[in-house]
């Protein structure tokens, strides 16, 4: 969305040819204001007829954050020489005059998303809320890895960015490895460390370490129905059934636990019931409806 007064700037301006006579106006000193995308590449290379427009659909897409220019390595040696570019496809990212990202070959729609997405938020400025969502998006469809990076990149413009960090610590866990999750988590500066983002990471590191013991629904189930008052067993249903991605039968089984016995094993329903609520947005439905449902029994 543009900013009052603001436009956009026009398709011809954020993509362009270059060539030797332009390189240092059109990348080294264009740099120093917005990051700008460098594509080499060359007629008779095929991988680049397919990279090149995924390249252009992502900065376009980007809305000014960041600029690119195609250089044809057959015209333009020189700079190919001096960038020591050996083979094409090949893509790097300048800012403040210099090559600090990129790279080589033919690579996926995701990650050529991821990068721009990177490369966007290098500048630091009102582009990092949409490198985060950016991110975010790629969590969300799985692409863990990609989306780690852009959360790093962010960060590394805005070390004490709590969303990116909180993002970077569930990308990890999104990935299996816990204990990198943690180390993040554990090397967050002191003033975001008590943030809802960062509480957050931290409660999907401890529901994702109970996901590894978890036992088997279909047994705790039958256990719960042979015994309605087998507390362990519908505490352990919950992550169970939580381990599986059924958030809701979770919060039903811990409700039910609470209301049998509050207190059982140190109020472990009610302890448990929160830590699944700071693992998710604060106004997802199984919040706000799990929330009502025990405030309803504490204070009945």
């Amino acid at each position: 969305m543009l900013e009052l007064g603001q436009t956009a700037a026009p398709a011809a301006d954020l993509i362009k040819e270059v060539g030797e006579a332009t390189f240092m106006a059109d990348v080294v000193e264009a740099s120093k204001e917005t990051p700008v995308i460098v594509d080499f590449w060359a007629p008779w290379c095929a991988p680049c007829k397919t990279l090149g427009p995924a390249l252009e659909a992502e900065v376009s897409a980007a809305g000014g954050k960041v600029r690119m220019v195609k250089v044809n390595v057959d015209e333009n040696q020189s700079i190919a020489g001096q960038l020591r570019v050996q083979s094409i496809p090949m893509v790097f990212a300048f800012w403040q005059g210099q090559p600090v990202d990129g790279f080589q070959g033919a690579v996926a729609g995701s990650e050529i998303k991821a990068f721009v997405g990177r490369v966007a938020a290098l500048a630091g400025d009102g582009g990092l809320a949409e490198a985060i969502e950016a991110a975010e998006a790629m969590l969300a469809e799985g692409a863990a890895v990609d989306a780690a990076q852009t959360f790093a990149a962010i960060l590394g413009e805005e070390p004490a960015n709590a969303a990116a960090y909180g993002g970077l610590v569930r990308a990890h866990v999104a990935t299996g490895d816990l204990d990198q999750a943690e180390a993040v988590l554990n090397g967050a500066p002191v003033e975001i460390s008590t943030t809802p983002e960062l509480e957050a990471a931290h409660a999907q590191i401890e529901l994702a370490r109970q996901a590894a013991d978890a036992g088997p629904v279909g047994e705790l189930r039958a256990a719960v129905e042979a015994d309605g008052n087998d507390h362990q067993a519908r505490f352990d249903l919950a992550l169970a059934l939580h381990a599986g991605g059924e958030v809701q039968g979770a919060v039903d089984e811990l409700l039910e636990l609470f209301r049998r016995d509050r207190e059982w094993n140190e109020g472990a329903a009610k302890a448990q019931l929160f830590t699944v609520f700071d693992a998710l947005k604060p106004q997802d439905p199984i919040v706000l409806n799990g929330r009502r449902k025990l405030s309803s029994m504490i204070f009945a």
